[in-house]
């Protein structure tokens, strides 16, 4: 069956209401990574060496733990009030992190920063449901996808320029301008909804769900350092387990579940969901680490490293924007996932083979497989779940997906770290001590002696491309996950926005 192609223009009102979603997400993405290279000037200036990782883990945690009520919300009440406010929030509380005097204050408003931050992103997600017909979704998706991986990427960069010519305060008042003019356009251009529903926020069910996303962030983001084995860890596994155990009842029993359980048993948003978990999981371990990889081994500055990284961001734009025409004019959203995860999946594999002496043409090339094995998935997995359920859930379900991102990159950062540390201190087992040689900081190499650089460099080098062979595996899982996905079919009238889109379109499965 041939989808009906529609030549009808875009209304108006698209174009201003994309773009204020794209500023928004370019925002929220940006927080994620754009503190990374500040992180050792912020801990000298506020006097907290100790628990400078909160900064990045608060901003995490909070995001990813308001992410299915945000979404929720915005099913019950409407989108756009609850947009404006999720920016306004985010914008209050970067001057807050701007402005601060200490490190708890920074962590309290990273807090803040991550409940503005992951209204955002759910919200935009689903509002590209409400605006755009089920055939057009995938081409706006591509948009957002591709500034999400450029913004990881760009955003360490950006951070390190702050701190080196202005000040690492600059890496959150940045967004002061640029979110105060999504905010207006979003106020002039998105659709108001209307909706209205006698049910009752289940404060319960979001509030259980709240905790086990903060245990999850937690035990990836601390494990290595609390110890796997710990207690503290331990028995966070425990009581994140137990509270999602308890989640199921209490979401079959609520008026209006915050994560309706109707939507997990359906494979269309259950088998995406988990492939969105595992290829976000290889994603973050490339974009976190590969620039690591190239200032240590190779030598280069921070921005010399997000130059490097270019041809991935390439890749990325590029297949993303083809795969959002792909799937907007033929429906093949299994093809072009599988597409996807199998050239992502070539791509690690590559990656497992450089060493310290790879020529970075090599690199180069390695680097532009894996970015457009990326940049093909997310868009497929939003789109396949947004096409499969009613309009009235799809901001629960796009919040899956994305809570489902958030807790994968901070699995695959966690794994891959473990495996990064545990692979170099093997490698240099019985070696003298490497001279205050530390991984996080670059500009250590220089510090040891001639006659060890050579043989830490090579094993860090060794260590990084063990590790990207050892996440290879989780890509697997997706391709076999994919292998059992039917995107649905669904035909509808209107997007369900009056005046934004009007086509009649028909998706058909793969």
């Amino acid at each position: 069956m041939k989808a009906q192609r529609s030549t009808s223009p875009a209304a108006p009102g698209v174009a201003a209401a994309m773009c204020a979603l794209i500023l928004a997400v370019l925002l929220a993405a940006l927080d994620q990574t754009i503190v990374s290279t500040a992180l050792p000037r912020i801990a000298e200036d506020l006097n907290g060496f100790d628990d400078i990782a909160w900064v990045s883990a608060a901003y995490l945690l909070a995001s990813t733990a308001v992410t299915p009520l945000w979404g929720k919300l915005g099913d019950m009440y409407g989108r756009k009030r609850l947009y404006l406010a999720s920016t306004t929030i985010f914008l209050i509380a970067s001057v807050a992190c701007g402005l601060v005097q200490n490190l708890p204050e920074l962590i309290g408003s990273r807090v803040l920063q991550g409940v503005g931050g992951g209204g955002m992103i759910v919200l935009t997600f689903a509002l590209v449901g409400d605006i755009a017909a089920p055939s057009q979704r995938g081409r706006y998706q591509a948009m957002f996808g591709s500034v999400y991986g450029v913004a990881s990427i760009v955003g360490p960069l950006l951070g390190g320029v702050f701190t080196d010519q202005l000040s690492w305060r600059w890496a959150f008042l940045i967004n002061l301008p640029i979110g105060a003019v999504a905010l207006v356009i979003a106020a002039r251009a998105l659709p108001a909804v209307a909706r209205q529903t006698t049910a009752r926020i289940d404060y319960l069910g979001a509030s259980m769900l709240a905790a086990i996303a903060t245990g999850l962030i937690l035990i990836t983001s601390f494990g290595a350092r609390w110890g796997w084995g710990s207690p503290a860890i331990l028995g966070l596994i425990a009581a994140t387990v137990a509270l999602a155990v308890l989640l199921v009842p209490v979401e079959r029993h609520a008026a209006a579940p915050v994560l309706p359980p109707a939507m997990f048993a359906s494979w269309t948003v259950v088998g995406p969901s988990l492939i969105a978990f595992v290829a976000n999981a290889a994603m973050f371990s490339v974009l976190v680490y590969l620039p690591t990889y190239l200032q240590i081994v190779h030598g280069v500055s921070a921005t010399l490293s997000g130059i490097s990284m270019l041809p991935l961001v390439a890749g990325l734009v590029a297949s993303q924007s083809l795969a959002g025409r792909w799937a907007a004019n033929a429906g093949r959203l299994r093809r072009i996932l599988l597409a996807g995860l199998l050239v992502n999946l070539a791509g690690l594999l590559l990656l497992s083979t450089i060493g310290a002496a790879t020529d970075p043409l090599v690199l180069s090339s390695y680097f532009l497989i894996t970015g457009v094995g990326i940049g093909m998935v997310p868009m497929v997995v939003m789109t396949t779940v947004q096409n499969s359920v009613p309009a009235a859930d799809l901001g629960a379900a796009s919040a899956v997906v994305t809570f489902a991102r958030s807790i994968g990159a901070a699995f695959g950062v966690a794994v891959f770290g473990t495996l990064l540390n545990t692979g170099f201190a093997d490698r240099t087992r019985g070696l003298p001590a490497l001279g205050g040689f530390d991984a996080g900081r670059p500009d250590t190499v220089a510090q040891l002696p001639a006659a060890l650089r050579d043989v830490a460099l090579e094993a860090f080098a060794h260590a990084t491309a063990t590790g990207y062979l050892w996440m290879a595996p989780t890509l697997a899982i997706g391709v076999l996950l994919a292998l059992f996905l039917r995107p649905a079919r669904k035909t509808e009238g209107t997007s369900g926005v009056p005046g934004l889109a009007t086509r009649k379109d028909t998706v058909p499965t793969a």
